[in-house]
């Protein structure tokens, strides 16, 4: 029996040139219009949280404070013995 070749392909590879990096476009600023005025008051979240936040911290000052002043009292009342 006769056997028929196979015909073998030879695969090129084509080369392809190196990538070069892409350059971002420079563009200037451009002044645009104001949406909201700047010395707008308007009660928002953040408004809400930094309130409560201050609130704590004021309080906190107030406690610590007034530890302060209860040690001092004790201080003096033992130095006065």
């Amino acid at each position: 029996m006769a056997t028929a070749k196979k015909a073998v392909k030879k695969v090129v590879k084509k080369k392809t040139a190196p990538k070069k990096p892409r350059v971002a476009k420079l563009e200037s600023f451009k002044v645009t219009k104001e949406s909201v005025p700047f010395m707008s008051f308007k009660i928002t979240d953040q408004t809400v949280y930094w309130s409560i936040l201050l609130i704590l911290i004021l309080v906190l000052a107030l406690w610590v404070l007034q530890i302060q002043i209860n040690i001092s009292d004790v201080l003096n009342k033992v130095t006065s013995l």
